[in-house]
């Protein structure tokens, strides 16, 4: 390899794309290509970047296995990057293949973790994890290996295993801090801060107080029935009963255990349950049809008792009850917190990440975007989401370095 396209490569590496495309700006052979991708990637324009990595892998012909293995693995991080999470799989494991047989394993294992990454973000933590357990992260780089204990992180958040998340984000800010590149160091340093950030609120008896994620592990571990408004499941003593799927079902149980020890009258379940202002005999026995299907959802975990004017939640073994709500019951809050990671959405993209239609997103997005919480760039299948810009550090775009190297 000529000493301009090395000296591109450990540019890229430190992180210098504009030093790198000094070097190679107006070479058009496939080495250069790539790197010139790669570089345009990291500066954020990433339509011209897959463009650049497409005629990269053209021009290094099927002749160079390994070369366009690379340009695969940069297109997959491009596109996990844009949120354009229907690219082609298959086509990741394919070059994650050629590249392990043909022994470079440190791009073998950055296409490792873009598949545990992309299996994050659309919420499949027990097939992230399963790959987990196979990856050996010692080939990658520090500054890819930074990422992938953000993933860990991530998972563990997501698991509410927190002791488990702050030893992985410790892990990243040493490899962060080895790769020697601000923005990354950035991200996981706000990562680590949102470990000690308010994550939700408490409503028992009554009243209301907000919690920490260290605070709400050993909570759901308590013989305290725990009604989980942020994931639509109840828990006592780590057995989940989930009702994400059963809106009006997690109406009431909410709306029960908010009151208790005390009841709820009917008029007030029906209108948390279907928004009745004036019930009427039909109104009386859709709620009868509700509360049986839920008693029958809660099984042995709780009781519903019937009261002079309601209903009240009567728990079998659980000393107390309470809800676990988000820090504001925002409308359509599962989209803002696909958002809040600050990349453009496709809405075919957050419909993948959330397991809804396109269209009950698109929909969400349309209040949204009324109320000015979104904003929408371009037009058509190339229209894109995001929240609007605040003052920070960009999320860290990864891409193989070692492309330079072979």
């Amino acid at each position: 390899m000529d000493s301009l396209i090395t000296a591109a490569g450990r540019a890229l590496a430190a992180g210098d794309p504009l030093g790198a495309l000094n070097f190679i700006a107006l070479r058009d052979d496939g080495p250069a290509l790539a790197l010139r991708g790669i570089a345009m990637a990291q500066l954020g324009d990433l339509v011209r970047a897959r463009a650049l990595l497409r005629r990269a892998a053209r021009a290094l012909g099927p002749k160079e296995p390994v070369a366009r293995a690379r340009c695969a693995v940069a297109e997959a991080e491009i596109a996990l990057v844009s949120r354009d999470l229907t690219w082609p799989v298959k086509a990741l494991d394919a070059a994650h293949d050629v590249l392990e047989r043909n022994g470079d394993f440190a791009n073998a294992a950055h296409a490792r973790y873009l598949s545990i990454r992309r299996l994050l973000l659309i919420g499949r933590l027990d097939q992230a994890e399963r790959l987990i357990e196979d990856f050996d992260p010692e080939p990658l780089r520090a500054a890819p290996r930074a990422a992938f204990e953000l993933v860990v992180a991530g998972i563990a958040i997501r698991r509410l295993r927190i002791s488990a998340a702050r030893v992985a984000l410790a892990r990243a800010d040493r490899s962060a801090r080895e790769a020697r590149i601000v923005s990354l160091a950035a991200e996981v340093e706000s990562a680590t801060q949102i470990l000690d950030a308010p994550a939700a609120r408490l409503i028992a008896q009554g009243k209301a107080r907000t919690l920490l994620l260290d605070d709400i592990e050993p909570l759901l571990r308590s013989k305290t029935l725990v009604v989980d408004a942020c994931r639509r499941v109840i828990s006592h003593q780590g057995k989940i009963i989930p009702l994400e799927t059963r809106p009006v079902l997690f109406s009431l149980v909410r709306a029960l255990a908010e009151a208790w020890p005390g009841d709820v009258s009917r008029a007030a379940l029906l209108a948390h349950a279907f928004g009745a202002r004036h019930a009427d005999e039909s109104h009386r026995a859709r709620l009868r049809v509700e509360i049986s299907r839920l008693r029958k959802a809660l099984g042995a975990a709780a009781g519903i008792e019937a009261s002079k004017d309601g209903f009240v939640l009567s728990p079998r073994r659980a000393r107390d009850v309470a809800v676990l709500a988000p820090l504001a019951d925002e409308a359509h809050a599962a989209v803002l917190a696909l958002l809040a990671d600050g990349e453009a959405w496709s809405s075919s993209a957050m419909a993948l990440a959330l397991g809804a239609s396109q269209r009950t997103v698109q929909r969400a997005l349309d209040d949204l975007a009324t109320d000015g919480k979104v904003q929408a760039l371009g037009r058509g299948r190339a229209r894109r989401w995001m929240t609007p810009p605040v003052p920070g550090f960009p999320t860290t775009l990864l891409l193989p370095t070692a492309l330079s190297a072979g």
